[in-house]
């Protein structure tokens, strides 16, 4: 087929601009790759008038995302605006009306909003490929729906937010506190427009509940996931955390087990020796484990203009080339509304508190954890703080809810000078 792939690109931001310049910079590998030429047709953001460092003179402008998207000369949506509403929503719609394939960046839209659209989709026969809406360059997706479709899949895992895994990574080589680090990252560009989304993992969340559905079989459900933000990790969880041979994560776990999807992201202490341990600054790393391959691990960066751009390209030659796959990997009709499970397994903890430095109030905590079968396996007492006693604690194996009440049990001993901190240990 000779016939050119017409694109209209809405959003021009960072990976808009970056789509722009690949095709502009490789259109003739492309074209050898894709069996056919790609080009752009339309374009569509918010100020026409913004410098973006690239030449758009040679595109068609639409002040409507939507009306990009009902153009005769579009073949392809590639919606790169972000949001789970609004614009955005509104020109995958239109697109998806027409019976025309989308590629979009865009992992809120479709945690919230996939199995609607990926419905829609199918009902008229288009596709949407979202490659780069979860862990930017790394090919995860087509990993799970292409690479791996011959395994059951037991285990998805990773750090999917680059700007948390930085903050983690500078609180630990700088000595800086989350406030400071935070603020640096606010200055380098690292954070959403809402912040919370990044520290509050939301933002990984989306991308974990995507995954999920590919790898389970399940309907995106993302207002079901456990998510915890990286807020209340301070720089002395960090460094105890090192000097006992783990670094802290903000770690997203995906398995299905007998009481059903179990889907959670929160910090997670890791061996510093695994590879999610050995993970520095703002990279991403998925680690996919299946019945026949085993474990696999893929690393990577997980966001900027290059890899994020990357991710979007790969998705456009795929269409190109006729390759046809369902959004989720199998026909959206054909998902099912898996039970959402909590975490139960049971598993190491390390708890931090800090205790008024009174006779017996060690021993006090220790039999509130006794009292819930909960055993010490650890134990370290830093350096007091006035009438102040940090301690930590790692115990063995147990339940989170077993330690809950163990924690509630030792609000009541009156030794307690703040609520203690629980981090679960990941065995990875």
């Amino acid at each position: 087929m000779t016939e050119p792939l017409r694109l209209g690109i809405a959003g021009l931001g960072t990976v808009g601009a970056g789509v722009v310049k690949i095709v502009q910079r490789h259109a003739d590998l492309l074209a050898a790759r894709a069996g056919r030429p790609i080009a752009i047709s339309a374009v569509s953001a918010r100020s026409r008038d913004k410098d973006r460092g690239v030449d758009l003179s040679a595109y068609a402008w639409e002040n409507n995302p939507a009306a990009l998207a009902a153009r005769d000369d579009v073949d392809v949506v590639v919606e790169l605006m972000g949001g789970a509403e609004g614009d955005a929503k509104a020109s995958v719609e239109a697109a998806i009306a027409r019976g025309k394939d989308v590629v979009t960046a865009n992992k809120a839209m479709l945690a919230h909003h996939g199995q609607a659209l990926a419905e829609a989709a199918e009902a008229k026969g288009a596709v949407i490929r979202f490659e780069a809406a979860v862990a930017g360059g790394i090919p995860v997706v087509k990993a799970l729906t292409e690479g791996l479709a011959g395994n059951r899949i037991t285990r998805v895992m990773g750090v999917m937010n680059g700007t948390c895994n930085y903050i983690l990574t500078r609180m630990e080589s700088a000595g800086l506190t989350y406030d400071a680090v935070f603020a640096e990252a606010e200055k380098l560009g690292y954070l959403e427009a809402d912040p919370t989304l990044d520290v509050g993992g939301i933002d990984a969340g989306h991308k974990l509940a995507l995954l999920a559905a590919i790898a389970f079989g399940a309907r995106v459900d993302f207002d079901a996931m456990e998510i915890e933000g990286i807020e209340r990790v301070t720089t002395a969880d960090i460094a105890q955390a090192a000097d006992m041979g783990f670094k802290i994560k903000l770690l997203g776990v995906a398995q299905m087990t007998g009481r059903g999807l179990e889907c959670r992201m929160s910090p997670c202490l890791v061996p510093d020796t695994s590879p999610l341990g050995q993970l520095e600054n703002a990279m991403n790393m998925v680690v996919l484990e299946g019945d026949a391959v085993g474990q696999i691990v893929l690393r990577g960066a997980g966001a900027g203009e290059g890899p994020t751009a990357s991710a979007v390209l790969a998705d456009i030659v795929d269409i190109a080339r006729g390759t046809r796959v369902s959004t989720f990997g199998q026909p959206a009709t054909g998902l099912v509304k898996a039970r959402a499970a909590k975490a139960s397994a049971p598993t190491p903890y390390y708890v931090r508190m800090t205790l008024l430095d009174k006779p017996g109030a060690l021993a006090k905590v220790a039999a509130k954890l006794g009292d819930q079968g909960i055993s010490i396996d650890r134990m370290r007492q830093y350096g007091h703080e006035g009438a102040n006693a940090p301690v930590l604690i790692v115990t063995h194996k147990t339940t989170r809810g077993a330690l809950n009440e163990a924690i509630a049990a030792m609000a009541e001993t009156g030794v307690l000078q703040s609520e203690p901190v629980a981090i679960r240990i990941e065995e990875v």
